[in-house]
């Protein structure tokens, strides 16, 4: 299974390592393990993705070496090296590393998603994996490398974020054995529960306070929408992460199957995502619209404004329901 993933490895001397725009803890957990894998190796490597690390995620890179792309910097590197994309195999997932990555010299995916059709390059894709760092640490078992706490506890935090701590649909045994190694590489789940859950801003807070106010049902109340328009960023001193978790809270709701969070971002775009009970695959409806992810957990983006791009989700979901 790992055979390819090792060769690619073998095959450079400078690598260069880059996931989604904006990372995530699974996506930036991957590329902090790969990057002590390549050190071990007495590889070059450079960790370069579209955006700055997100404030919530910074404990992950406590020595700050995860940069963010830089043309001046960094025009030069994409020839010069072989390309890991993780946690994404969709270039338009990748922001402004999308013409980056297609003039590196060799690009591999690993990537637990379901598959898309822009997925053009070769890799490792699992979408029975809970997460990339779930995938990312049974190749890591394969080489017999033993992670540093640090960078254990990146990984650890890329399980626990995107398994919604072992909870969602995936999450199975190899979620367990692969979390069972990192605890005996040093590990803590209290830290890492901490920092993920217990260091939010005031403005989040507040945040939340506005996404609830805007909740709506649809669909026999089996839909849950909330709205944070520009406005309600302003207002709240809030940045785009500090909406992580907003979209799970009406799924707490028994009779609540979809629940949809639209986000309007300073740049004009819309930003939905999407989440789901069950076998209600969020993954096709986001890819209908351009997006993609988990069956359980998806997101697009749109260029239609807010109303529009509502109406059209509402309408897609309402005809995901009808056929379910």
């Amino acid at each position: 299974m790992y055979e390819k993933l090792t060769a690619f490895i073998g095959r450079h001397d400078l690598y260069v390592l880059t996931t989604h725009d904006a990372a995530d803890a699974d996506g930036l957990g991957a590329e902090l393990v790969f990057a002590y894998i390549l050190k071990e190796k007495g590889k070059q490597f450079r960790i370069i993705n579209a955006n700055p690390v997100p404030e919530q995620f910074k404990f992950m890179d406590p020595r700050g070496i995860v940069e963010c792309w830089d043309e001046e910097q960094h025009r030069t590197l994409p020839e010069q090296a072989g390309l890991l994309m993780l946690d994404t195999a969709d270039l338009h997932n990748t922001g402004q590393m999308r013409e980056i990555i297609c003039r590196a010299k060799d690009v591999f995916v690993v990537d637990h998603h379901e598959f898309s059709e822009n997925s053009v390059f070769p890799g490792l894709y699992d979408s029975t994996s809970a997460s990339t760092c779930e995938l990312v640490m049974e190749f890591v078992r394969e080489s017999g490398v033993s992670l540093d706490p640090e960078t254990a506890l990146a990984a650890y935090t890329g399980i626990i974020y995107d398994t919604g701590f072992f909870a969602y649909q995936k999450t199975g045994a190899r979620t367990f054995r692969a979390a069972l190694s990192l605890l005996d590489m040093g590990v803590s789940p209290c830290e890492a529960y901490h920092h993920l859950c217990e260091t939010k801003s005031t403005a989040s807070l507040l945040l939340q306070k506005k996404a609830l106010a805007s909740l709506t049902l649809h669909c026999d109340n089996r839909v849950a929408l909330q709205i944070l328009r520009q406005s309600d960023f302003d207002e709240a001193a809030a940045l785009p992460e500090d909406t992580h978790g907003l979209v799970n809270i009406p799924l707490k709701a028994k009779n609540i199957l979809v629940s949809l969070l639209f986000k309007e971002a300073s740049d004009g775009k819309i930003r939905c995502s999407l989440r789901s009970k069950g076998n209600i695959n969020v993954a096709k409806m986001a890819q209908s619209l351009g997006g993609g992810g988990h069956i359980n957990a998806s997101g697009f983006k749109s260029k239609l404004d807010i109303d529009k791009t509502i109406a059209l989700a509402l309408a897609m979901v309402a005809r995901h329901l009808e056929k379910a």
